[in-house]
């Protein structure tokens, strides 16, 4: 259930990476990103840091070359299913970048982006695909212009610059739970 821009089943966990979208009654797109930090390695509160702005560059090489972006999701979903968000719907996350769905350009101001954890290429697991879809289920009964068309990845929007959520990520295992 969403209130308040807010799903009831995750932690909140408030990064500072959002601004007004320009028309909240504009949501109309879920985006599906993964993220690994450092990349590839799953767990630990890097990822939430990294959305919180305080990913630590010292930590790891690929830190340094990161830790001064400013970025977020809505919502992470990690490898054992829990969710947090960190933006409400009805805000701007940064999540998206240089991007254009159906010859609309800057795809944050009209979309929610859900990143889970992971790789282009490793397996998700069981409690990710579960979760999202509970999610989605919910953002579709929210915001009735997101419809399972305007599901996408990452890799739709932004082509020549991202992949995610890459070739292990089963669209049709998702699509039939929804």
């Amino acid at each position: 259930m969403i209130e308040h821009g807010w799903y009831s089943k995750a932690r909140k966990v408030l990064s500072p990476n959002y601004n007004t979208r320009p028309h909240t009654g504009d949501i109309s797109l879920l985006v599906i990103h993964n993220i690994s930090l450092p990349p590839g390695e799953f767990g630990g509160d890097f990822v939430e840091r990294f959305f919180l702005n305080s990913l630590p560059a010292s930590e790891h090489p690929y830190f340094e070359q990161i830790s001064e972006l400013q970025v977020s999701a809505h919502c992470f979903i990690r490898r054992d299913g829990e969710l947090v968000q960190f933006v409400p719907f009805d805000k701007r996350a940064w999540h998206a970048g240089r991007s254009v769905f159906q010859g609309r350009e800057d795809c944050n101001d009209f979309s929610v982006g859900i990143e889970l954890e992971g790789t282009d290429t490793e397996p998700y697991t069981e409690q990710q695909y579960q979760g999202l879809a509970e999610l989605t289920l919910s953002l579709l009964q929210a915001f009735p212009l997101i419809t399972p068309e305007r599901i996408v990845g990452h890799s739709d929007i932004a082509p020549s610059r991202k992949t995610d959520p890459g070739p292990a990520f089963d669209w049709g295992k998702y699509r039939s739970l929804l």
